[in-house]
């Protein structure tokens, strides 16, 4: 028994804790940071003020992640983000293919709780920032109402991922809140008072047939004339969660301090929102349907971004500006909102997207005014334009991987966030990233110490030369143009054979494309075009371009609409080869073709974009001669995804199980292998709502094993899913040569690797 009969004030228990790196914010971003940096090899303390993890995608929110892969609806080909936001969304994937935030919940808890490194601390709110002098922050105090306990937490470094930006605020970095003018960064895009300086907030609704009539009472709050939102007429029984993303509130007032304002609001346009589809008498087919979940907590867009070294505005994403201290990139397009939302009259969202992904640099991640602080997630140093497109889950959590391993290298090395600024440190950081599977665009992944890089050969069973993509498949009419997007190598353009089906007499137009900038995948130069006559039914059709291809790079092999025209499919799905098609994506603003006023800083150019399997087959074709870009030497070039060419070794289509073999000159010792495998880069892996087809990526090798010199099996793997494995041996192996055994994935994928590195 506990008696206290003191009458006097009383404090809360105080519990002081020390780590290297503190992380303030559980979402997608704090998460990302804490892990990469824990396996990095230093303390860390990450500090969530909510009972869950992942912030706008956890089961409280419930919104999807995203980033540059953009639903597969624009032409950001092989885009998905890396490292720990990969191994976490493919996670996802596997077990939660049907996208239920709860399970998505215990995949962030059950990542962050099995590294030793991290201390998480739950329901816990930071109040107060303490600095030791103008620059430094010395450390933090924190709450938990659920233990009734106050922390005061100290590190050298630390990293506000917390959305609003507490800790930054308190400590006194330079921030902004709204728009720019237009002039200020020469950003064409900059929104006019009318449209409003900021983006709101959203709450989602979840409904469930229950098979029987349900009523429905609104709540007295309840929005009752339904009218006043301008597009009531858009509602729906057919969509709910995350589909509702236009539910928008907030953006005419504080998106800090008035959230708890806005979130009553929203409660009110939900609540009339239900009352209309259930009682309006214009929605029969919601008789039987109740709502299952509103949101008790507003998922927030924009509030302060915070000023770092450099801040990133449209021009750098329209152009896709070079940066020297890349560490991350983006591709979402630049998405605003009309700050009245739900009440405005204007369309939810403006986007406009770029040709190809984006640079995101290390510099706008620290600021100048506090010399161990970090910036992770939302409030990371752009202008409010450019703010439209690095916002997103999935490039925030990106970019909060670099804020990671910057902070590891710090403590380990004794430097401040800006020491890597320096050429030679940013080098470092940029490969430290690249080996734990980060993507940075044109940065090869270099390792003086693989073992790859001494004196050996390195021997595959077989390799694919691509002569055929068997005629075995559907045939697909040409509804919409349609092409092949094919890996070509300098020289002169290869022959192809494909077979067509026409319903009467007609023409037929092909064309050869090429992106302006080889590293893009959007076809805005035409190398060539061919007119054909076509009989009627089915025959074969020999292409010929009399081209010079002047690098290596993907080309386009565009079949242009005609509805009376079909193509022959292939089954075989092959890694770095997909098709496009020139069709629409309304909900990423994809309508066929990007055509924006002058005025506004974009450029005009086709969308060209994959189906989602089961769809998405390639088209039947006989290249000659056959594209031999699939050696094992692609194993060791450090590009562990399709960029310029398909980066990957890829066996034979007819062969069931593929051998590697590498053989040194001398016995090497070595302790770590790491494997890199085809998990579909251009999957976007929405981990909420939409559902998937797939919980293991077709091209990903399943089931392989690793024999020693005398033939010792030394590791078997079964039913593998990840994007990257990486075996660390026990006991380090002494060995003159590796064996590697692939099983193939399935009937109609080969085997395919993208990288192998082996250490001591």
């Amino acid at each position: 028994m506990l008696k206290n009969p003191n009458h006097g004030p009383r404090t809360s228990k105080l519990e002081k804790l020390d780590s290297d790196l503190v992380v303030i914010g559980g979402g997608i971003s704090g998460v990302c940071c804490a892990i990469t940096a824990a396996r990095r090899g230093i303390q860390v303390i990450l500090v969530q003020d909510r009972p869950v993890l992942g912030g706008n995608a956890s089961s409280e929110v419930r919104l999807w992640i995203l980033g540059a892969t953009s639903h597969m609806g624009n032409n950001n080909r092989w885009a998905r983000e890396g490292g720990v936001i990969d191994e976490l969304l493919v996670e996802n994937m596997y077990r939660n293919p049907e996208g239920n935030t709860l399970i998505f919940d215990t995949i962030l808890l059950e990542k962050v709780w099995q590294e030793p490194k991290i201390t998480l601390l739950l329901n816990t709110a930071v109040y107060n920032t303490i600095k030791s002098g103008p620059t430094r922050i010395a450390g933090i105090n924190a709450f938990c109402s659920q233990n009734s306990t106050e922390y005061e937490i100290t590190a050298p470094l630390f990293c506000d991922a917390s959305g609003d930006g507490i800790v930054a605020f308190q400590a006194g970095a330079a921030f902004r809140m709204g728009a720019e003018s237009s002039g200020e960064f020469n950003e064409a895009f900059a929104p006019t008072e009318d449209y409003g300086e900021l983006l709101g907030h959203t709450m989602y609704f979840m409904t469930k047939d229950v098979g029987k009539p349900v009523s429905f009472t609104p709540p007295a709050y309840a929005l009752r004339d339904i009218t006043e939102i301008p597009r009531y007429r858009q509602f729906s029984t057919h969509e709910h969660g995350c589909q509702l993303w236009w539910i928008e509130y907030g953006g005419r007032l504080d998106t800090v301090h008035d959230t708890e304002t806005i979130k009553w609001e929203l409660w009110k346009v939900i609540y009339g929102v239900w009352d209309y589809i259930k009682n309006s008498g214009k929605f029969p087919e919601a008789k039987t349907m109740t709502l299952e979940w509103v949101g008790q907590i507003p998922g927030k867009r924009e509030s302060r971004r915070f000023e770092g070294h450099y801040i990133i505005t449209q021009s750098d994403i329209v152009e896709q500006k070079h940066f020297e201290d890349a560490v991350s990139f983006g591709g979402w397009a630049i998405d605003l909102h009309p700050a009245d939302g739900v009440f405005s009259e204007k369309p939810g969202c403006n986007q406009w997207h770029s040709k190809g992904v984006y640079e995101i640099p290390y510099r706008s991640m620290i600021v100048k005014e506090i010399d161990n602080l970090f910036l992770a997630g939302r409030i990371l140093s752009s202008s409010h334009v450019a703010f439209g497109s690095t916002r997103v889950m999935a490039t925030s959590g990106h970019n909060a991987q670099a804020v990671g391993m910057a902070a590891a290298l710090a403590i380990q090395n004794n430097w401040l966030p800006a020491d890597l600024l320096e050429s030679r440190r940013t080098k470092t950081l940029q490969q430290a990233l690249l080996s734990t599977g980060q993507y940075i665009p044109h940065v090869a992944y270099h390792n003086t110490s693989d073992l790859l890089n001494e004196p050996c050969t390195i021997l595959a069973t077989d390799c694919l030369i691509l002569s055929e993509l068997p005629f075995d498949g559907v045939w697909l009419p040409l509804k919409y143009s349609s092409a092949q997007l094919l890996p070509l190598s300098k020289g002169a353009v290869p022959e192809f054979e494909i077979a067509i089906n026409a319903l009467e007499e007609t023409g037929f137009e092909v064309s050869l494309r090429k992106s302006s900038k080889p590293f893009n995948y959007t076809p805005d130069v035409i190398l060539s075009t061919k007119d054909y006559k076509i009989k009627p039914g089915e025959q074969r059709l020999t292409l010929h371009f009399d081209t010079i291809m002047e690098e290596d790079c993907y080309v386009f092999l565009c079949f242009h609409q005609n509805p009376d025209i079909s193509i022959q499919t292939s089954q075989s799905r092959v890694t770095g080869i997909v098709s496009v098609f020139n069709k629409q994506n309304k909900a990423v603003s994809n309508f066929g073709r990007q055509a924006p006023a002058p005025e506004l800083g974009f450029e005009s150019f086709e969308f060209w974009t994959p189906e989602r399997r089961p769809g998405g087959f390639n088209f039947a074709m006989k290249i000659a001669p056959g594209l031999a870009c699939f050696g094992e030497n692609q194993l060791t070039n450090g590009f562990f995804r399709p960029y310029l060419r398909p980066n990957a070794w890829v066996a034979g289509l007819q062969r069931q199980k593929s051998e590697i073999l590498v053989r040194w000159d001398m016995p090497q010792q070595l302790q770590t292998i790491v494997l890199s495998f085809d998990t579909d880069w251009d999957h976007p892996m929405e981990s909420s709502l939409l559902g998937h087809e797939e919980n293991v990526m077709p091209f990903v090798i399943n089931n392989y094993q690793i024999f020693d010199e005398k033939g010792n099996m030394i590791y078997d793997q079964l039913n593998n899913h990840q994007t990257r494995n990486e075996i660390i041996f026990e006991n380090a192996i002494t060995t003159h040569t590796l064996k590697f055994r692939f099983q193939r994935p399935s009937k109609n994928v080969p085997v395919s690797l993208f990288g192998l590195n082996i250490y001591k």
